[in-house]
C-alpha cells in the first residue's frame, strides 16, 4: 500500500471539509449561506496562500469556479425546468387518474400501485413534482376513506427516493456522481447501467414501505382532517335599547376588547355607511363579521345585538338555527420551493386580497408538533410549511387552478393544458436521447427545455422558479471542496486510512462499511454535499485495493440517495413531514429500517455483480 503524505494546504481543506458539513447541518443558516462562504473562504484561501510545488501553481483560486460550468450541474438546471414543464401543463394527469381510481375501487393494492407508479417515474424526473401529484390524491383518497393519510404519505414519498436511485437522470446526486467519476476518466455510466441492483434491492424496499411500514407509523392527524369550517360570516343586528344603540362604532369595537372584525355596516337595503370609528349606530343597523360561532355569540351578548346567518334575516342563531357555512371550505396550502410564499410572508404576498382566502393557521415544517398563533400574516414561509386556509369552493379551486401553489383540498382535479402532449413528446426525447447514447444527458436536456419553451409548454418565469439557488450553490460549493481534497492529496489519505482502518476485512465488506458511511452522512447533511465529498474518497479506497472502482462509486451514489430517517435529508421530506402531520420520530421509525434493508441488500449485490 503506498505511503501518502499531508501537508498545511491539505488539512486546512479537511478542516474546511468538516466546518461546512456542520454549517449544512444548522436550519438556522441558510444552505445557500454557508456553501457561499466556504466558497469565499476556498478561494481567498488559496489567493492569499497559493498552493505551489517548485515554482508551479498545482491549484489555484479561480480553479474552484469551475462548478458553474461543470456538465453535470448543467444537465440537473435543465432537468429541474423540463420537469416544471411536465408539472405546469398536467402532463402527469393520466397517472393521476390511474391511482386515483386504485384508491376508489381497490384500496389493499392501491398504496402499491402508488409506491410503484412514484418510484418508476421518478427515475426519470425530479421526484419533487411527483410527490407534489400523488399528495392531494392521498389526502382526498384518505378523507373519503376514512383512513389516517400518515399510513401512506410518508412511504409515497421514501418510494420515490428508491426509484430516483435507478437511474442516471433520477436525481441530481447521481448525475453529480456520475459527472465526477467521467470527469476523473474513470467508466462513463450509461442511463440504465445501475437498474438491475436497484431493481433488486429497491424491490424488497418497496415491499417493506407496502406491507410493514403502515403498520409502524402511529395515526398522525393532519390539518385536513378536520374538514369543518373553522371561521363563519354572520349578522348582527343592533338592538333598541342594547349596548351599541347610539354608540360610536369605536366604542362597540373596544366593548368586545379590539378582537371584533367588521366587514361591512348596512342600514337599509341599499344604505351601507362607511366603517369610520365615528360613525353612530342605530336599531336595526346590521354589522356584517367573521369569526368562529363560539366568537360570535359572544359579541352577541356583549354588544346587544341578534346573530343572524348571513341569508337569513329572519331566524337568529340559536340550537334550532346553526350558524352555516354558506359555502366555505378548508384546504391546506403546502410552501414549495419557487411558489409565490416561499421565503414571504403573507402580507407582503398580499395573499387574502389575491386569492380570496383568509389563513386560519399555520404548522411549520421544522416543528410540526407546534402549531403557530399570533398574526400569521407576518411570518417568513419556508418550504415544507403548510398553511391551513378557508374561503368559498371557488376560490379554493382558482388557486388550485393557477398552477402557483400545492393544495391539498380533498379533491384529485389537476390542471390540465392541451401543451401536455408536447411536454410528454419533449421529456421522451431528453430521455430516450441520453438512453440511446445520442448525445449526453446535458445536451439533450439544454434542447428539450428549448422545445418546451418554444412549444409554450414553459415560460420563463416557471422556468426560473424551477431552478434551487440552494441546489446550485451547494453543488458548486461541494464541486470546490472535492477538488481541494483531491488536488491537494487529501482524498488519497482520507481512503488510505480508511482502507488501513479495515485492512483486516476483505474487500466487500470494507465496500459495505464505506457504504453504510454514506448513508449515515446523507441522513446529517446535504445528499450533493455527501456525494460530491465521497466520491473522490471511494476512487482513492479502490485504488488503495487495487479493485474495479465503480461498485464502490455505485455505494457513494446509492449511499447518498438513502435520505430516509431524517426530515431533513430530502426536500420532499419536509413537504410530507407537515402536511402528513409526522414527527422527526416518525421518520426514524420507517427510515432506519429502510435505511438497513437497503444497506444490507447492496451490500450482498454490488460484491456479486462486480466480482469482489
Amino acid at each position: 500500500m503506498n505511503q501518502i503524505g499531508i501537508d498545511a494546504h491539505g488539512v486546512a481543506v479537511l478542516l474546511l471539509t468538516v466546518v461546512a458539513l456542520f454549517l449544512f447541518t444548522r436550519d438556522r443558516i441558510p444552505l445557500e449561506s454557508s456553501s457561499l462562504a466556504i466558497l469565499i473562504l476556498l478561494v481567498a484561501g488559496f489567493t492569499l496562500f497559493p498552493y505551489e510545488r517548485d515554482g508551479e501553481v498545482l491549484l489555484g483560486a479561480v480553479d474552484f469556479f469551475a462548478g458553474f460550468g461543470n456538465e453535470a450541474l448543467v444537465a440537473i438546471c435543465a432537468l429541474m425546468m423540463v420537469g416544471k414543464a411536465l408539472e405546469t401543463t398536467g402532463a402527469l394527469q393520466p397517472l393521476a387518474n390511474v391511482v386515483s381510481k386504485a384508491w376508489a375501487t381497490r384500496p389493499v393494492l392501491a398504496l402499491l400501485t402508488t409506491l410503484i407508479a412514484g418510484a418508476i417515474l421518478s427515475a426519470f424526473m425530479n421526484n419533487t413534482p411527483i410527490v407534489v401529484l400523488l399528495m392531494p390524491i392521498l389526502v382526498g383518497a384518505s378523507l373519503r376513506a376514512k383512513f389516517p393519510v400518515s399510513e401512506v404519505m410518508l412511504p409515497m414519498g421514501l418510494a420515490t427516493i428508491i426509484g430516483g436511485m435507478s437511474t442516471t437522470i433520477g436525481t441530481s446526486t447521481n448525475l453529480l456522481v456520475v459527472g465526477i467519476s467521467q470527469d476523473l476518466g474513470l467508466h462513463r455510466f450509461t442511463m440504465f447501467e445501475f437498474v438491475l441492483p436497484v431493481a433488486i434491492v429497491g424491490g424488497v424496499g418497496i415491499l417493506f414501505l407496502w406491507l410493514v411500514a403502515p403498520r409502524l407509523l402511529p395515526d398522525r392527524t393532519p390539518p385536513m382532517a378536520d374538514t369543518t369550517p373553522r371561521i363563519f360570516s354572520g349578522q348582527l343586528t343592533i338592538k333598541e335599547g342594547g349596548f351599541s344603540d347610539g354608540k360610536q362604532l369605536s366604542e362597540v369595537l373596544a366593548k368586545a376588547d379590539g378582537n371584533m372584525r367588521v366587514d361591512k355596516i348596512q342600514r337599509t337595503e341599499s344604505l351601507f355607511l362607511a366603517k369610520l370609528p365615528s360613525v353612530k349606530l342605530q336599531p336595526g343597523d346590521r354589522l356584517f363579521v367573521k369569526d368562529s360561532p363560539e366568537n360570535l355569540k359572544h359579541y352577541e351578548q356583549l354588544i346587544g345585538a341578534t346573530l343572524y346567518n348571513i341569508s337569513d334575516s329572519e331566524h337568529p342563531v340559536d340550537e334550532s338555527t346553526p350558524l352555516k357555512a354558506e359555502g366555505q371550505q378548508l384546504a391546506e396550502v403546502v410552501v414549495t420551493r419557487g411558489s409565490p410564499l416561499h421565503l414571504r410572508s403573507l402580507a407582503a404576498a398580499r395573499f387574502s386580497a389575491s386569492y380570496g382566502l383568509l389563513p386560519l393557521a399555520l404548522h411549520r415544517a421544522r416543528a410540526p408538533s407546534s402549531q403557530v398563533t399570533g398574526d400569521l400574516n407576518l411570518i417568513r414561509l419556508r418550504a415544507g410549511d403548510v398553511l391551513l386556509v378557508q374561503g368559498s369552493g371557488e376560490a379554493i379551486s382558482n388557486l388550485k387552478d393557477s398552477g402557483t401553489m400545492l393544495v391539498l383540498d380533498g379533491t384529485t382535479d389537476l390542471p390540465h393544458t392541451h401543451r401536455a402532449k408536447r411536454a410528454l413528446a419533449v421529456m421522451a426525447f431528453v430521455i430516450s436521447a441520453a438512453a440511446l447514447g445520442i448525445m449526453p444527458i446535458s445536451v439533450s436536456a439544454m434542447i428539450g427545455l428549448g422545445l418546451m419553451l418554444a412549444t409554450g409548454c414553459l415560460n420563463w418565469r416557471d422556468a426560473a422558479s424551477a431552478l434551487s439557488i440552494p441546489v446550485v450553490m451547494i453543488i458548486v460549493a461541494s464541486l470546490a471542496l472535492g477538488k481541494a481534497l483531491m488536488g491537494t492529496g487529501m482524498a488519497d489519505y482520507l481512503a488510505m486510512s480508511f482502507v488501513s482502518v479495515a485492512s483486516a476485512l476483505p474487500t466487500p465488506m470494507i465496500l459495505s462499511a464505506f457504504l453504510l458511511l454514506m448513508s449515515i452522512m446523507t441522513n446529517i447533511v446535504s445528499n450533493n454535499a455527501a456525494a460530491v465529498i465521497g466520491t473522490p474518497i471511494a476512487i482513492g479506497i479502490a485504488q488503495q485495493l487495487d479493485v474495479s472502482p465503480e461498485p464502490f462509486i455505485l455505494a457513494v451514489l446509492f449511499g447518498a440517495n438513502m435520505s430516509f430517517a431524517t426530515p431533513y435529508g430530502y426536500q420532499t421530506n419536509l413537504l410530507i413531514l407537515s402536511a402528513g402531520g409526522y414527527k422527526f420520530s416518525d421518520f426514524l421509525r420507517v427510515g432506519i429500517p429502510l435505511t438497513i434493508i437497503m444497506w444490507i441488500g447492496f451490500s450482498l449485490v454490488l460484491p456479486a455483480l462486480y466480482e469482489l
